[in-house]
């Protein structure tokens, strides 16, 4: 349930952003790159855990993250060249989402010990 907390964040800003006069576009773009990349996260994942190739597993992933990478920053930039303070808000809810995220997956991570044991 943890792993989906940046989802549950992404959800709140919503009233946030309207109750405090930010710019809605700036969390739609922020929605849009957010979840974009957590779908392509979904599918690459499903894919390698498919593969047997050590190599083939490390590429996608590798591939993965720089391509979700460039789709949430491309979705920031388009929805700043519209609005610059749209996508002001964008990056810096982006930023939330990303370190919330991250945090969320180094506590939950598995630890090799425990994962030997299994």
């Amino acid at each position: 349930m943890l792993k989906y907390i940046d989802l549950f964040l992404l959800a709140v800003a919503l009233p946030v952003f309207i109750l405090t006069g930010l710019p809605v576009l700036g969390w739609a773009g922020a929605a849009v790159g957010w979840c974009g990349q957590r779908v392509i996260q979904a599918l690459v994942e499903a894919r390698a855990s498919r593969t047997e190739d050590t190599k083939g597993f490390f590429q996608l992933m590798a591939g993965s993250i720089i391509g979700r990478s460039w789709f949430l920053v491309i979705s920031i930039m388009v929805v700043g060249l519209i609005e610059q303070e749209a996508g002001l808000s964008a990056a810096l809810l982006s930023a939330v989402l990303f370190t919330t995220y991250l945090v969320i997956t180094l506590v939950t991570r598995e630890s090799p010990e425990a994962a030997d044991r299994t």
